[in-house]
This record gives C-alpha cells, sequence and structure tokens, in this order.
C-alpha cells in the first residue's frame, strides 16, 4: 500500500505543478486600471503593486474611496489627475488659505525623495509663501553663498497675500517688502519650489506655509479667489518608448520584483518587450483542453490502481 501512496502523491504533484502553469490566471490586461472615488488612475500611475512606471511606485493610496499622495514630505489627498497636462492637484489640511492661517510647524509643506525629484515637482507657477520665519531662516541667509529675496510667482505674493482676511484675525500691518531689508524678516516671504529645492518648515525655520497655484488663463480678482493647494507636474522621463509599444500590443505597463526594470503584463505572461513577444505561448491556448484531459486520464488510472 505505502508503494501506491508515493506513486500517488507523485503523480499528484507532477498534476498540479503542471496546471498550474498551463491553466490561464485571473489577470486580465486592464487589471492595471483602476478607480478611487471619483478619479481614474491610470499609467504612469497605479495601486496595484507592480503596475504602471517604477518612477511612481508606492505613491497613491485608496483609503476610504479617498485618494492620498505620499512621498517624504507627508501625505496629501488627491483633488485631480490631469493626464492631458501631466499635473495633479494636492491638498493639505494644515496648509493657510486665505481664510485661515495655521502656524505651529503643524503643515507638511513639501519635498519628494530624491529618486523621485526626476518624475515629479511642483508646477513653475505654484507658489509658495512662507509664514513667521525666524531671522535665522536660510530664506534669509542664503544657500549659503546665494541671496534668496522672496519674490512674486506667477503673479501671486505676500503682497496680495496679505490682503486676506486671515491676516486681520492675527493683527497684522501691512509694512510692505521694505522690512525685508529693515528691522527683520517679513511675516511673509513668497518662492518658488525650484528655488529651495524643498519646502521643509523645520529646515526653513517657518511657522507655516500657504501653496496656491495659476488657473491662468482665468482672470482672478485677488488672493480670495486663488486656487490653493499644491500643483505638481509629473513626467516618465523621455519618450517612453517601452510602455507605448507594450500598450500598443494589449499590454498593460509596469515592472519587476526589483522595482525598476519595467515589464509588459500580456494576461498570462510578462514580457521585457511587448505582447508580441509572447504570441507563440499564448497560440497554445488552444491545445489546453487536451493538455487537462491528458492529466486527468493519469490522474483517474493511479486512482484505478490505489482502489484496486
Amino acid at each position: 500500500m505505502s508503494k501506491f501512496f508515493t506513486t500517488f502523491f507523485h503523480h499528484l504533484i507532477i498534476i498540479f505543478s503542471i496546471a498550474y502553469l498551463i491553466i490561464p490566471s485571473s489577470c486580465s490586461n486592464n487589471t492595471c486600471r483602476s478607480y478611487c472615488g471619483n478619479i481614474t488612475i491610470d499609467y504612469p500611475f497605479a495601486l496595484q503593486n507592480g503596475c504602471g512606471h517604477p518612477g511612481f511606485r508606492d505613491l497613491l493610496f485608496c483609503i476610504n474611496n479617498v485618494l492620498m499622495f505620499h512621498v517624504t514630505s507627508g501625505s496629501y489627498r488627491v483633488l485631480q489627475i490631469d493626464y492631458a497636462y501631466q499635473a495633479l492637484t494636492l491638498h493639505e489640511p494644515h496648509m493657510s488659505t486665505c481664510e485661515t492661517l495655521v502656524l505651529g510647524n503643524k503643515g507638511n509643506g513639501f519635498a519628494v525623495e530624491p529618486w523621485r525629484s526626476p518624475y515629479m515637482n511642483p508646477t513653475p507657477d505654484n507658489v509658495f509663501m512662507l509664514i513667521s520665519c525666524s531671522p535665522r531662516s536660510p530664506l534669509f541667509q542664503g544657500f549659503p553663498d546665494k541671496h534668496l529675496p522672496c519674490r512674486n510667482v506667477s503673479g501671486m505674493g505676500c503682497e496680495e497675500y496679505y490682503g486676506c482676511p486671515a491676516w486681520n484675525m492675527m493683527g497684522h500691518k501691512r509694512t510692505g517688502s521694505s522690512s525685508f531689508f529693515g528691522s527683520g524678516p517679513p511675516e511673509c516671504c513668497a518662492v518658488s519650489y525650484e528655488a529651495i529645492k524643498g519646502i521643509n518648515l523645520s529646515k526653513l525655520e517657518c511657522e507655516g506655509y500657504s501653496s496656491a497655484y495659476s488657473v491662468a488663463p482665468l482672470k482672478v480678482d485677488g488672493p480670495s479667489d486663488w486656487a490653493y493647494g499644491i500643483r505638481v507636474r509629473y513626467s516618465v522621463q523621455g519618450s517612453d518608448e517601452f510602455c507605448g509599444a507594450c500598450q500598443a500590443t494589449g499590454g498593460s505597463c509596469g515592472y519587476g520584483s526589483d522595482g525598476i526594470r519595467q515589464v509588459c503584463m500580456c494576461g498570462n505572461f510578462n514580457s521585457t518587450s511587448n505582447c508580441d513577444s509572447a504570441v507563440a505561448l499564448l497560440s497554445s491556448g488552444a491545445r489546453r483542453p487536451m493538455r487537462l484531459k491528458m492529466f486527468a486520464g493519469r490522474f483517474g488510472s493511479v486512482l484505478s490502481e490505489i482502489v484496486n
């Protein structure tokens, strides 16, 4: 009897091992596209591990139908993904607006990991207004050999921002930008992201910040109409010919287990080029039922030997 059981389990392992390889998986070519709330998640982004471009891995998370964007500076809610203009609009609850100033160094600011910076950064027309910064702040000392004066960005700056109701609640007196060179630093300093390569409130020794982006060609009537939030431009670098070829042959773009190498997911197969390279394997699908019948027959024979 032991011989029969040994033979039985030997064949059983072989049968299930081969069946696992030839039975189609449940994945389809469009499994990488998904949704979170009313936002479509498509290439180069993804929620599933292995999908999308490797430069955007572990970036987006869907929590209770709310799409979150996570980088080294913190987490932000995604309000919109504009695939045509390759931009995301982010919201941060501890960011000051025209109605409310949030101080106490509670805000995230904005900074991305060095390896992500080639793929995404705030748009050039996004202004960051840093509030209540220390006289010792690098903003006023240079970095360290470059003098960095505060300035408007795309027509938006602190002089206009001082007109918001939030400043009245703080008892602000509009002293003008001359205070930068006079008795002390201004209460607000407007800079572009490119100028300082990161908005880190702790390192900049600032109590808070606000962020607004241009909505050109629309005209606005002052800071109360500004679009508050962080507008991030993304790029996959180059023409991304790999993904174009993958999608043209019906595949979904993804990356390997190393988190770097791009792969083309073609249903049951992954390819290092495109789905046409897997045509020979795909064409064998018609013979799978016959193979399964053969294995089933062999499995039945083994059972008969044991029973008899």
